[in-house]
């Protein structure tokens, strides 16, 4: 017996132990794609702040390989997020992203040959490639440019779709909203349906008193019909509503 409950006790320690390994292997392994996504973007927008200031602040070939790298460079980066944000609500955009995929490879090997240049020390050979370099980087960026557009004006399309439906939709509800009197209500049934007042009753002084609306017997009694009670201002349910302040005792 007791070499059981040791037994037992045995195996339940080692499966923690190995529950904590796993758990941790998990987190450290968490942690570093942490820290290298963190790194990637830092190295990027050093990059790309360095291109910015050389196409400013250097003239000649420098100065166009720069403006070629960032133009190249903004493009892929503006396409790839906006094809990665529209696959999730728009499936057919997988085949785009797959394009795309294809279309980096080519934007991958311009970069490089353009940074490759940027080391070159013979300006004057350099400056013989820049028209070739910069057709090839107009045609990719021009092609992930058409990609990008035409993903974007089809998210437009698809929207304005859905709100003239919406608008429509809309329009019949308000349509029938406004049809509060039926076609088998007469003018009887309607005036006390709409809660019409009775005529005036005489007081015993002698001068008239109005009556009550129908569906009240007295000051306060009862609550106003829940179609025209305003809705409570605390559960605001829309973004561009401003939350009401919470009432305070004194």
């Amino acid at each position: 017996m007791e070499a059981t409950i040791i037994t037992i006790m045995a195996l339940l320690f080692l499966s923690f132990v190995a529950l904590g390994v796993f758990v941790t292997v998990k987190v450290a392994k968490a942690a570093k794609r942490g820290v290298d996504r963190t790194i990637d973007q830092a190295r990027r927008t050093v990059e790309d702040t360095t291109l910015r200031a050389k196409s400013i602040g250097q003239v000649g070939a420098a100065g166009e390989l720069a403006r070629l790298r960032l133009s190249l460079r903004t493009s892929m980066r503006a396409t790839q997020e906006a094809l990665q944000a529209g696959v999730g609500e728009d499936a057919s955009l997988k085949e785009s992203l797959d394009l795309f995929h294809r279309l980096s490879a080519h934007g991958l090997e311009l970069d490089a040959d353009l940074k490759r240049l940027e080391r070159e020390p013979d300006r004057a050979w350099v400056a013989g490639q820049l028209p070739e370099l910069a057709a090839r980087t107009e045609r990719i960026t021009g092609s992930a440019d058409a990609l990008r557009r035409a993903a974007r004006d089809r998210a437009l399309k698809f929207a304005e779709d859905d709100l003239s439906s919406l608008s429509a939709q809309i329009d019949v509800e308000a349509g029938a909203l406004r049809h509060w009197t039926g076609p088998e209500t007469t003018p009887g049934t309607a005036a006390r349906t709409s809660g019409a007042v009775a005529p005036d009753a005489a007081t015993s002084d002698g001068r008239a008193q109005p009556a009550r609306p129908a569906g009240r017997t007295g000051p306060g009694a009862g609550a106003e019909p829940s179609a025209i009670t305003g809705p409570d201002p605390r559960r605001t349910a829309y973004p561009w509503e401003k939350s009401a302040r919470p009432e305070t005792t004194t």
